[in-house]
Formats: structure tokens, C-alpha cells, sequence
């Protein structure tokens, strides 16, 4: 894959294919952990090393370990094993070195193992038949994207708390009709046809 074509695939990825907003992966902590712009900086860091790493472990253990030796079939399991030992990494990281970061992402921070986002990047990387190199690029922007979509939705909720809204619409109902235009809005990206 030639470098224009490997920028092509970065920006799409972080804008067109954005897994939030056009794919609807990753809608957990999405909503649940962007009421705050801090906390959702630190999400979207976990998720961004988490997927990038996990999404080039798995590739290589695809194809130089499970395809071999014939056991595609098991490729869902193992990549949910490295994502998982990758999450107690961050994990433990988190509580040693920033403890306030690690309470303030709670309950989230182990379900970053069940993030469909992140398993659904390295299996994306293995059904369009990415080499490595696009598949880290492919997962490094996915993650951007995810961060780009929680920040964003983070700081349009910290001003959202400070209006005045009608007493059926406070807390969920407004998150998710304001999801749903910032969705609407993501959608107009897709028209783009990148040159590369």
C-alpha cells in the first residue's frame, strides 16, 4: 500500500469510518464517560493504546500463529485474550502512576475489554485483508476517531448541563438526541472521495 494511500486510509478512518458515528461501536463509554472532558481525554488515551497495540498483537498472532496451524476459527477468542491482558496493563498502570484517572474512569476501564470498538478493529484488519503496517494505520485511526467522537461529545455535554433544558429531556434523553445530530453531522463526511 503506497503512503498516499495509507493517509487516505488514516483520514477515513478517522472521519468517514468513524466508529462512533457511522459504524455505532464503542457507544458504552461513549455516553457513559463524556461528561466530562478529563475523563473522557483519559478514555480516549486507553482506548487509542489499548486498540493500536491490541490490533498489531492480533494481527500477528492471526497470521503467524492461528493460520498455520489452521485454527482461524479461533481468532474471535484470541484477540479477546490480548485485548484483555492489554486492559490489566493499562489497568494496573493507571492505578499505580494516576490514581485519580483510574477512579474517575471506574466500572469503564475494565469493560475496555469488551469494547466492541476495539475487537471490532482487529477483526476489520483480518476481513479487509490489511497487511501490517495499513492495520496499525487503520487502527491508530479508528482510535483517534473514537477519541476525536468522545472529546467532542464530552465538551457539547459540559454546555448542554449549563442550559436550561424542558424537564423530559434532562439527563439521557438530551445526550442522545445530541449524539444523534453530531451523527447526522459526521454523516456528511461520507461524500468525501479522498484522491489517494
Amino acid at each position: 500500500m503506497s503512503f498516499t494511500a495509507l493517509i487516505g486510509l488514516f483520514i477515513s478512518s478517522i472521519l468517514i469510518n468513524n466508529y462512533i458515528f457511522s459504524r455505532f461501536l464503542g457507544i458504552c463509554p461513549f455516553l457513559g464517560l463524556s461528561e466530562k472532558s478529563s475523563t473522557a481525554v483519559g478514555m480516549g488515551c486507553a482506548v487509542t493504546f489499548v486498540m493500536t497495540v491490541s490490533t498489531a498483537v492480533t494481527w500477528c498472532i492471526y497470521h503467524f500463529v492461528l493460520v498455520p496451524s489452521g485454527l482461524e476459527y479461533l481468532k474471535t477468542i484470541a484477540f479477546i485474550l490480548v485485548i484483555a491482558a492489554l486492559v490489566q496493563f493499562i489497568e494496573m498502570f493507571l492505578r499505580r502512576y494516576v490514581p485519580s484517572l483510574y477512579s474517575a474512569l471506574g466500572i469503564y476501564l475494565p469493560l475496555i475489554t469488551t469494547n466492541c470498538a476495539i475487537l471490532g478493529s482487529a477483526l476489520l484488519c483480518i476481513q479487509n485483508e490489511y497487511e501490517f503496517i495499513p492495520s496499525v494505520v487503520f487502527s491508530f485511526g479508528s482510535a483517534l476517531g473514537f477519541t476525536l467522537a468522545i472529546v467532542l461529545f464530552s465538551f457539547v455535554r459540559e454546555r448542554v448541563a449549563l442550559a436550561e433544558t424542558p424537564k423530559c429531556f434532562r439527563g439521557t434523553p438530551i445526550a442522545l438526541v445530541t449524539a444523534g445530530l453530531i451523527a447526522m453531522a459526521f454523516s456528511g463526511f461520507s461524500s468525501i472521495k479522498l484522491p489517494f
